[in-house]
């Protein structure tokens, strides 16, 4: 999976991808991530990528032309990469409170592409024409409003990068996560058995693998019903499991 970043900010971008899991997968050429700084692609002399928006209002606005050659710089390195000219429709991920919330299902279907691109706005946003001409999705972190889309970024290619097979240690982990089956993730513990007088549940200790599954799957069922009980209208349960969530609803 090749990963491409149009920033202001590249160190912020290489930095958070250079650790952990992430780092890892990366020396291991498993991941790759590419922080291009948009500033390199303007035509100003002092390096100027903002301007005042027409018709006036608060903040400075991203210039059409430094974002849409370095996306063009990209998509070009891309082709040579793969040796076609042929113009292969790359997908743009523009960050933005105004796009679709990020989730595990857009996740999931990010994890088929080769090569993903994502734009980081700053200031007051960027030069809707630009955004007309290159952007095929519009992705937003959550309802709230942050400086730029680093952070954005950062956040989906972490989560777009555990979908990847041999990213994580132990690919079976992604498969009992939160959000598989519209459900959240399963209470888990360790050792000790017992810390601040609390005991890991007796079932976790029987080595019956049949029945802590199934009861894996009932705290998950309760714990989305408590926490996030939208999520499952469009979950997979049987009617015991319903009748359960139901209960605590």
């Amino acid at each position: 999976m090749f990963f491409h970043v149009l920033t202001l900010f590249p160190d912020m971008i290489r930095d958070g991808f250079t650790t952990s899991i992430l780092g890892r997968a990366a020396e291991k050429r498993i991941l790759s991530l590419e922080a291009v700084n948009i500033r390199d692609y303007t035509k100003s002399r002092h390096k100027k990528v903002d301007d005042y928006p027409y018709g006036g209002g608060a903040g400075m606005l991203m210039q059409a032309q430094p974002v849409y050659d370095a996306c063009q710089a990209v998509i070009e390195g891309i082709q040579t990469r793969k040796k076609t000219a042929v113009e292969e429709k790359v997908r743009v991920i523009y960050l933005t409170p105004t796009g679709q919330v990020f989730s595990q299902q857009l996740a999931r279907e990010l994890a088929r592409e080769e090569d993903l691109i994502f734009l980081c706005g700053h200031y007051e946003g960027i030069d809707e024409r630009v955004l007309e001409e290159i952007v095929t999705d519009y992705v937003s972190a959550g309802d709230y409003v942050l400086t730029g889309g680093e952070l954005p970024a950062m956040m989906i290619v972490d989560a777009v990068s555990r979908l990847i097979p041999g990213v994580l240690h132990n690919d079976v982990s992604a498969e009992f996560e939160s959000f598989q089956d519209n459900l959240l993730e399963y209470p888990q513990y360790s050792r000790p058995e017992i810390w601040h007088d609390r005991q890991v549940p007796p079932i976790l200790l029987s080595g019956h693998h049949a029945n802590v599954e199934k009861w894996r799957r009932e705290q998950s069922v309760i714990r989305t019903a408590k926490w996030r009980p939208d999520l499952l209208e469009d979950a997979e349960l049987t009617m015991k499991e319903r009748e359960l969530a139901e209960e605590i609803i």
